[in-house]
């Protein structure tokens, strides 16, 4: 593992981050999703796609990667993407002048399309707001009633798994972007895009996908048996598609 300093609106973010066949030519950067880490992308792509330097990266606040900021998602791409400078030398994704591929999972999707590379892969994204069950509006309401009356701290009772161990900045940083509407997003993307998701996900449901390959002209959509972490028992059919197609 490696460490690289990010300056970012006067502050400084420490990314941990790991690279595999480091002298590919090609590039692919694989984006986790929340509460995850680049060690479950690792996991799965690692000993894949083997004429590519791939780059896993823990984002600010996940990992080895601390984070004392509130941010929005737009500033996990700025962030991630003066990194990719910085590590890559290279010109900056937004021109396309780049063969680059990038790979999100669920947060790390919406990252990752900000980002805009040539390629983009997919994995079960978030971004599609989806209704919520009852319990969740129900605990909803309960933490604003509770608010009201100055009784904040008992919402923490309610909070997410996924944010049940991080420090205020970071829960702060969830509620930025747990309910953030990409589609416009999502349909003003023109690269190529190949979308891959879990038929029994239940964190970014089956017709989220199929929504966001109508959404982006230029897509492919493949699903497969499992949940929202399908994509680790079929990372080898999923690079083997990538390598018949973009790579």
């Amino acid at each position: 593992m490696a460490v690289k300093s990010i300056e970012y609106r006067n502050t400084s973010f420490e990314i941990a981050y790991d690279i595999v066949n480091p002298t590919a030519e090609k590039t692919i950067v694989f984006l986790h999703g929340w509460g995850s880490n680049k060690e479950i992308m690792k996991q799965a792509f690692a000993t894949t796609l083997k004429n590519f330097k791939h780059i896993y990266i823990d984002m600010p606040g996940f990992g080895k990667s601390p984070n004392n900021t509130v941010l929005a998602t737009k500033d996990y791409a700025h962030i991630v993407q003066s990194f990719l400078e910085k590590t890559t030398h290279h010109l900056p994704l937004t021109t396309h002048n780049l063969p680059l591929t990038i790979a999100g999972h669920s947060f790390g999707g919406k990252v990752a399309t900000l980002l805009n590379p040539q390629n983009l892969v997919l994995l079960s994204s978030a971004g599609i707001v989806e209704e919520k069950p009852l319990i969740v509006k129900f605990k909803i309401k309960l933490a604003k009633f509770l608010n009201l009356f100055g009784l904040g701290k008992l919402t923490k009772a309610f909070r997410s798994k996924d944010v049940n161990q991080m420090n205020q900045a970071m829960y702060e940083t969830f509620k930025n972007v747990v309910n953030e509407d990409f589609t416009q997003v999502f349909e003003n993307y023109k690269g190529k895009a190949y979308i891959f998701w879990g038929k029994e996900d239940t964190a970014t449901t089956l017709s989220s996908g199929e929504k966001i390959h109508a959404l982006i002209q230029n897509s492919e959509f493949v699903s497969y048996n499992g949940d929202h972490y399908f994509f680790i028992k079929n990372a080898h059919d999923i690079t083997q598609r990538l390598d018949n197609g973009i790579l």
